[in-house]
């Protein structure tokens, strides 16, 4: 019986990373988590019931996202409980950050790769999941100065 493996990020360029490890995806009992906006419609044909949505938020417009962000919470209660994934693995950002915090509530390993884009600060969601994560991957060897514990991996691109 293969692991059940959950990869869960953003849109945009989180998800661009995040799909760089699709080469992985086979060797497992997968699952894949992202926003629902324009971007990824058309990622129900291929991955079919592989891949679940939370709503897309934005903190640009704050007392909007607020009520997005509760909503997006209790959906990843009920896609974390339906998944029920031994291992997390994301890229980031904020829609990443609740799963998990759940999933190490509950005994999944997380595996957390802190973002390309990054190369001299902490992002938000790193620093939320950085003293939780079993393993944090730096894509950039300066950032092991602001994280001591993470492993240095390279680019994933």
């Amino acid at each position: 019986m293969r692991k059940k493996v959950l990869f869960i990020s953003s849109t945009g360029g989180h998800f661009d990373e995040l799909m760089q490890l699709k080469a992985l995806f086979n060797k497992y009992d997968y699952h894949i988590i992202t926003e629902k906006d324009k971007t990824s419609e058309n990622l129900k044909e291929k991955y079919k019931e592989r891949i679940n949505f939370l709503p897309y938020g934005t903190r640009a417009k704050l007392f909007t996202y607020i009520f997005r962000y509760a909503y997006l919470c209790l959906k990843t209660v009920y896609y974390y409980f339906k998944i029920n994934p031994k291992i997390i693995v994301s890229t980031g950002t904020h829609t990443a950050g609740p799963m998990c915090i759940l999933g190490k509530l509950f005994g999944s390993k997380i595996i957390y790769i802190e973002t390309f884009a990054n190369t001299s600060k902490k992002t938000a969601t790193g620093r939320l999941i950085y003293p939780i994560a079993d393993l944090f991957i730096v894509q950039w060897e300066e950032m092991l100065k602001l994280y001591p514990k993470a492993k240095y991996g390279g680019s994933i691109y």
